[in-house]
């Protein structure tokens, strides 16, 4: 391998995975992606193997969006959403944080820059943040968010969707990206989600229903992998 050569497993994205940008319609690309490309180099022993228990840095256990207070849940569609975080090579990421934030089931961000005339849930914070476990498994009780309006001047709507920070063993495994539901009607019509040229890519960021049997009668279940680097690396989304 020449001196400037990067390994395999970090070779670029195959064509189609990485989401065109900026997103046409979609003002708030220009606050969420770079205006120019990385500049590549090398990884090192930093990128590769740090930093560590990332965890201690920052505190988990908001596992529970859907119920913080015991005895007063949020309303919508109480949902189970678990699934595993992985490398390149399949292989389980341990201590990864995962983090996620979401609208509640009117489609509104509990965050002060939305301003839309949609109800707020009291019982509903919007956000969590968990650690992987031995196997790389993640979980988290919630609700299904809702559809709601992007300003603009063509209206279009965001299908419900879910956010997800992902921070792996080292800097280079970091993962911003999305979840979706399958089957929604407005997935197709979405500009973010459109915006993955490849239908096998875009096929990653939508979450898998699971079988009532295996969750229980209280909650949906849906099982979302996230692999954070390689050819199967799931799409960034901001």
């Amino acid at each position: 391998m020449q001196q400037h050569e990067l390994p395999a497993r970090f070779d670029p994205l195959p064509a189609g995975t990485v989401p065109i940008v900026p997103t046409p319609g979609y003002p708030g690309t220009f606050t969420h992606t770079p205006s120019q490309p990385p500049i590549r180099r090398p990884p090192g022993r930093g990128e590769i193997a740090g930093p560590i228990a990332l965890h201690r840095k920052l505190p988990c256990g908001e596992a529970n969006l859907a119920e913080p207070i015991p005895g007063r849940p949020a309303l919508g569609q109480l949902i189970h959403l678990a699934g595993q975080v992985l490398d390149e090579d399949g292989r389980p990421v341990a201590d990864a944080v995962v983090e996620l934030w979401q609208a509640n089931a009117a489609g509104r961000y509990a965050h002060a820059n939305d301003v839309r005339d949609a109800p707020l849930d009291p019982n509903f914070r919007g956000h969590g943040r968990v650690r992987t476990d031995a196997e790389g498994r993640y979980g988290f009780f919630t609700i299904r968010p809702g559809a709601y309006p992007v300003p603009g001047a063509a209206v279009w709507w965001r299908p419900p969707h879910i956010h997800f920070s992902v921070l792996g063993p080292s800097s280079l495994a970091r993962l911003v990206t999305q979840m979706f539901f399958p089957g929604d009607p407005l997935n197709p019509l979405d500009h973010i989600f459109m915006a993955v040229p490849d239908a096998a890519a875009r096929d990653r960021l939508l979450a898998r229903p699971l079988p009532p049997a295996e969750v229980g009668a209280g909650w949906l279940g849906y099982r979302h992998d996230i692999v954070l680097r390689g050819r199967q690396a799931t799409p960034a989304r901001a």
